[in-house]
């Protein structure tokens, strides 16, 4: 048994090196294959089976937007949206907390990162940067090992009807090294569901252990495969679903400890999976591909699809057919969850995709300008009825699409030239230079992506000099870091440990409604509360709880309750200090606040000695708190503004504020022209005039569910939530029959408001940029701010109004027009810089572009002029040549005459000549 175990497993590892790229022949059919089913029906039942059968609940999708983990650039697995729940810091009140057992089918980006497909789509039969992962999820021991796997095994067989002698199951086998034992349980259980002896194999941490990243909850997994050959020749099989464990937490030195809670994370691919149920040994003969496939032959007239790789692929036109007829379908995801092309990050990445796509398209394909754009009807009707947003943003996706590809045909024509040149310049074993890869990638001018440009020159048969653009990548790298912006220093965290032993020993969440307690005072000052609490658990810097902290040391405080804002919602934390009661005047400066599972830390500094049970009162930063509430409740104002102006149906992208300034990324169609935004200006500062009261009101969240116009973000609520709504009393805001809140500003949200518009005394938007195509930034400034921004505006535009009059009065000299050259372009740099209304910036920036353009062609008239009046004249060539003999000289410009006395003629003559020569 040992000999044909070892046999079998050296076998399947052959295999699942071999068989995902699916090299074969793509439209062979299988034998023994059970019916064909549509996609929608396959994925239908997945749903169905988990939800009647198991009794899971069915979760959306999320978007492929992550939110809130900087370490993704996509959503790239079904249990992204669950990580708060596996790593402990799920907001207790919110929906998710309460999560047991749950399936969906999630949208999945694998491009860019560390997980990412790109670059190997087309050249194989399977792989895609976009695809649907089809995962049930058990939290907190709800289930674990046995009946995840009895599920799986059930659905596969029973439902799906696959053969039970196709299937093939992995185990871990353990880790020596990490005192890990193998998964025995695991086994036993596949052997007891009936899975053949010699279809269960071991392997180590490599296939069968699962981590989140290099520290975080992991677990052992076991996989089933699915064999191609059918008991024909040895297996070549595929992975088809991968149940993990996650039972252990990877800590920062790399230890592993047991996980206070067990969970079950599955996912499965959804056209693989349809792969095998439809009995093709391609991902692309599918229902979820065969549409498009044929799209693309009836636009672009190329020769029909024939599924072939390889070699076997000249020119590589169904390499291309693949390639498009994936990308479309990415790019019209990402484009409905807000993700658009740009020039960093996941924007960058999708700008890579779809270059990559009119590359194809038009050279391989030789498909007409504008195709792209035409397919993702197709993929609406494949895919907009499991993903409304697609049908709902149609049009917008086909217009960024078409956009960027008209945007980027001209650099490609013109990159496609300057390769070429290059090549010919090239000799027969000389690398392709990276000071002009670079030039041509998305990081120079051109804009082709490396991986892009890597292909084109593949097929020339010439390779890049990668360690050159590898050092070009580097200083870029550190030019950026030079360039860029400090970031804020990572505080003092609560990591799963923390969090699981504080449920254990049933401490509740922190209670922060304090920080709500605060009044407005007839002369229109803000009074805020201070808070009494108790010290419930200290922390040292590295996380460590403790019972108390000595002097001088940095430390976490958990309270039993607190009037500190904690950083979210992006609201900026509050700041402030805290003393012990009876001891008043010994300040604990509190640095910042942060939520950690429904617990807020607080980092602080210990002047004097602090212990577990000390009473304590805690006082916020007045000024600190009062910008942030002045800046929030101008953010809601801003946003309702943009939507007056721009239409109902923009969208907030996202936000941020503190004290001294607010950001804010809006969906648009295009840059905001200077009238728009100087109508949003307008709009708020209608609201701030009239003074309206601010309501807040926590509520049940069902009762926000279908209210028209009221606004709420991307992100996990809490139940009840808290409403927000300017002049119009929450109650009737939530009452669809009165439509309020599409009159006004109602939105969801926990941040600190003021309690009437008033305070926010004016506001200016001081900066725009596009980050993406399809978002804009704006910065903006209130009150005192925003009143000198104006004031600044006024003064640069009375300067650039001075400058004006005086270029059409003219300038008599060559020198005056060059001092008003110069005085422009000193008015331009602090127009560009200063903090001032972006409206008006705009506007004087193209008065200061056409007066530098005036100013320039009155200097070269000057020049022009002066160059026909000579000044060697005839008047002053006989001054010259007279004085030196005692006499003088009168006449014209043209003619002169003049006497003198010498007794040397030719020293005359040699005066004469030299101040011709000179002046000439």
């Amino acid at each position: 048994m040992a000999v044909s175990m070892a046999a079998a497993a050296g076998r399947l590892r052959r295999a699942i090196r071999r068989s995902p790229l699916w090299k074969g022949p793509s439209r062979r059919p299988l034998s023994s294959e059970p019916p064909a089913a549509q996609a929608r029906a396959v994925r239908d039942a997945f749903l169905n089976f988990f939800r009647d059968r198991h009794g899971h609940r069915l979760v959306p999708s999320a978007s492929v937007r992550p939110r809130g983990d900087p370490s993704l650039l996509f959503v790239n697995a079904g249990m992204n949206q669950f990580k708060p729940i596996f790593l402990g810091t799920v907001n207790p009140r919110s929906e998710m907390a309460a999560f047991r057992r749950v399936a969906n089918s999630q949208k999945c980006v694998r491009a860019g990162g560390r997980h990412s497909d790109l670059e190997d789509v087309g050249r194989d039969l399977s792989h895609h940067t976009f695809f649907e992962m089809l995962g049930n999820w058990a939290f907190g021991g709800e289930y674990f090992k046995e009946e995840a796997c009895s599920m799986a095994w059930e659905l596969l067989t029973q439902v799906y009807g696959i053969p039970e002698d196709r299937l093939w199951v992995s185990y871990f086998g353990g880790d020596p090294k990490a005192g890990l034992d193998p998964d025995l349980e695991s086994r036993d259980i596949w052997l007891n569901l009936g899975v053949r002896d010699s279809h269960v194999l071991s392997f180590g941490p490599e296939e069968n252990f699962w981590e989140m990243g290099d520290t975080g909850p992991c677990g052992p997994c076991t996989e089933i495969h699915y064999d191609l050959a059918g008991r024909v020749g040895a297996p070549q099989l595929v992975e088809l679903w991968n149940l993990v464990f996650i039972q252990h937490n990877r800590e920062a030195d790399g230890s592993l400890q047991p996980l206070p809670q067990r969970h079950v994370d599955t996912g499965m691919g959804l056209e693989r999976l349809v792969a095998v149920l439809q009995g093709t040994r391609s991902t692309y003969d599918t229902d979820l591909f065969s549409p498009l496939l044929k799209a693309i032959h009836q636009g672009c007239g190329a020769p029909p699809y024939l599924g072939r790789v390889g070699a076997a692929d000249e020119g590589r036109t169904d390499m291309a057919y693949r390639v498009v007829a994936d990308h479309i379908r990415t790019l019209s995801v990402c484009i409905a969850d807000g993700v658009y092309p740009g020039m960093s990050g996941a924007p960058l990445v999708l700008r890579r995709i779809l270059r990559r796509a009119v590359r194809f398209s038009t050279e391989v394909l030789r498909a007409p300008p504008g195709f792209l754009g035409s397919l993702v009807p197709v993929v609406v009707e494949t895919l907009g009825d499991v993903y409304p947003e697609l049908q709902k943003n149609s049009a917008q996706i086909a217009h960024l699409v078409s956009e960027d590809e008209a945007a980027f045909l001209a650099s490609l024509q013109r990159g496609r030239r300057i390769i070429d040149r290059t090549l010919r310049r090239l000799g027969p074993s000389e690398l392709f230079p990276a000071e002009v890869a670079w030039s041509l990638s998305l990081a120079g001018n051109l804009g082709l992506p490396l991986d892009l440009l890597e292909l084109m020159l593949e097929e020339k048969g010439v390779q890049l000099d990668s360690a050159g653009l590898a050092r070009l990548a580097q200083e870029e790298a550190q030019h950026r870091s030079q360039q860029s912006e400090p970031v804020q220093k990572q505080g003092l965290q609560l990591n799963v440990h923390a969090l699981g032993e504080l449920q254990r020993q049933g401490v509740p969440p922190t209670d922060d409604s304090p920080k709500y307690n605060y009044s407005l005072r007839p002369s229109g000052s803000y009074e805020f509360s201070a808070c009494e609490a108790q010290v419930l658990q200290l922390y040292t810097e590295d996380g460590t709880a403790v019972a108390s902290v000595g002097k001088g040391q940095r430390c976490g405080l958990l309270l039993d309750k607190t009037n500190f804002y904690a950083e979210q919602g992006g609201q900026a934390s509050d700041r402030g200090y805290l003393v012990r009661v009876g001891q008043e005047d010994v300040l604990f400066p509190v640095a910042q606040a942060q939520v950690c599972g429904g617990f807020i830390l607080h980092e602080a500094v210990a002047p004097e000695g602090l212990k577990v049970g000390d009473q304590v009162q805690l006082h916020v930063d007045e000024a600190w708190r009062l910008g942030c509430m002045e800046k929030h409740t101008a953010t809601h104002l801003l946003s309702w503004a943009l939507r007056q102006t721009l239409g109902p149906h923009t969208e907030q992208r996202g936000s941020h504020l503190s004290p001294e300034r607010l950001r804010f990324d809006v969906a648009t169609q295009a840059p905001l022209t200077p009238e728009q935004l100087r109508e949003v200006e307008g709009t708020v500062q209608d609201a701030v005039g009239q003074d309206e009261p601010v309501y807040m009101e926590d509520v049940a969240l069902a009762r926000t569910a279908h209210v028209p116009g009221l606004r709420s973000l991307d992100e996990v609520y809490p139940d009840p939530v808290r409403v927000v709504s300017v002049g119009v009393p929450v109650a009737r805001a939530l009452d669809p029959a009165s439509q309020a809140a599409l009159r006004t500003s109602v939105e969801l949200c926990c941040g600190t408001h003021l309690l009437r518009t008033g305070a926010v005394g004016d506001l200016v938007i001081v900066g725009e940029r596009q980050l993406t195509k399809g978002t804009t930034r704006l910065l903006a400034v209130t009150g005192e701010q925003a009143q000198q921004a104006r004031e600044v505006g006024q003064s640069l535009a009375q300067e650039v109004e001075a400058a004006t009059e005086r270029l059409s009065r003219g300038s008599q000299d060559v020198a005056a027009a060059q001092r008003l050259s110069k005085d422009v372009g000193r008015l331009t740099d602090a127009v560009d810089t200063a903090v001032m209304p972006q409206w008006q910036r705009r506007e004087l920036q193209a008065t200061l572009k056409a007066l530098q353009r005036r100013a320039n062609t009155a200097i070269r008239k000057l020049e022009l002029g002066q160059s026909a009046t000579p000044a060697f004249t005839a008047e002053a060539w006989a001054l010259a040549v007279c004085s030196p003999m005692g006499g003088k000289a009168w006449g014209s410009r043209v003619v002169a005459q003049g006497t003198g006395t010498t007794a040397d003629l030719g020293a005359a003559l040699s005066i004469a000549r030299a101040y011709a020569l000179d002046q000439l």
